[in-house]
């Protein structure tokens, strides 16, 4: 895959990756000017999307190594471990240090400077990463069909997406907030409510940090294929003149494009043992060129209800 190939295969990770980064410089050099404890830590949120959005990619490039020895079914389920690392950064970092940095604005506030520059830099990164989240949600959108968000992000099996998604929703609402904390500090002459402004922005990263470790968990566990593609490997097989049921079709996802499915099956008892293994050579070589996810068909022949 060339350098343009893999960028346009993960534009979101890239696009969020671009503007985290320069949104993160931005926020801190803002901080650094007006001593907002909301900027401060929005400064934070934004080094660690960034941060999550590398650990991302490396996962995706290692996700890519081949099956080896010890790892017969390859190395795609990698990913899902370090979007479980992301979630967890996102709770510990993002989450810890808005918290920590919030009550000690509270108890030690900072006197008020000019806020305009947290304003300028306020409205460029809601831009940018309104930019981010645009693309993240039509790239999305043109995968989830005609399910709903949530029920789209429940049985996606790539994080990369919804992660990316869950984050630049946050930065946006993160935004919303500290903007509101500039201000309102500044309206009412009490630099503490820019503290209580960070501790909610805090809060609001810790919501996406369980959600997101929710999600990766399942995935690391083994999530099973869309119930569509299951019913499509069951009707196939059931087609087959020579097989008189189909008795259990179980599958996992062992990378996001990547499927095992087992199939119990009864097979007509006039084969000959050599015929049952041609027969299960052609149905697992029409299975895989039907649905390219399935990189690896198990049928074990069974008498129904045994």
């Amino acid at each position: 895959m060339t350098i343009a190939e893999r960028i346009r295969a993960n534009i979101v990770l890239y696009g969020a990756l671009a503007a985290n980064v320069g949104i993160a410089i931005a926020k801190f050099v803002a901080a650094a000017i007006s001593g907002s404890s909301s900027m401060l830590t929005e400064g934070v949120h934004s080094l660690v999307d960034s941060g999550n959005q590398v650990l991302l990619l490396y996962g995706q490039h290692r996700a890519q190594q081949p099956p080896d020895r010890l790892h017969p079914f390859g190395y795609g389920r990698e990913l899902y471990f370090w979007a479980f690392i992301v979630a967890i950064l996102i709770f510990a970092v993002g989450a810890g240090v808005s918290v920590y940095e919030g009550w000690q604005h509270i108890r030690e506030p900072e006197p008020l400077r000019d806020p305009l520059i947290n304003y300028i830099v306020l409205g460029v990164a809601f831009l940018l990463e309104g930019s981010s989240w645009t693309i993240a949600v039509r790239e999305l959108s043109a995968k989830r069909g005609e399910l709903g968000w949530w029920a789209m992000i429940r049985r996606s099996k790539d994080p990369a997406g919804f992660i990316v998604l869950f984050e630049d929703s946050a930065a946006l609402v993160g935004l919303a907030v500290a903007a509101i904390g500039v201000w309102a500090s500044h309206q009412f002459a009490d630099p503490r409510i820019d503290g209580v402004a960070s501790i909610v922005i805090g809060l609001v990263l810790g919501l996406v940090a369980v959600l997101l470790a929710r999600e990766a968990k399942g995935l690391l566990i083994g999530e099973s294929a869309a119930p569509a593609l299951i019913e499509q490997v069951r009707a196939m097989i059931d087609k087959q003149p020579r097989i008189t049921a189909v008795t259990d079709v179980r599958t996992i996802h062992t990378a996001p494009d990547a499927v095992f499915v087992a199939v119990t099956a009864d097979f007509d008892d006039t084969l000959t043992m050599g015929e049952g293994e041609t027969l299960i050579s052609a149905i697992e070589d029409e299975l895989k060129a039907a649905i390219p996810t399935l990189t690896s068909v198990y049928i074990r022949p069974r008498k129904a209800g045994t």
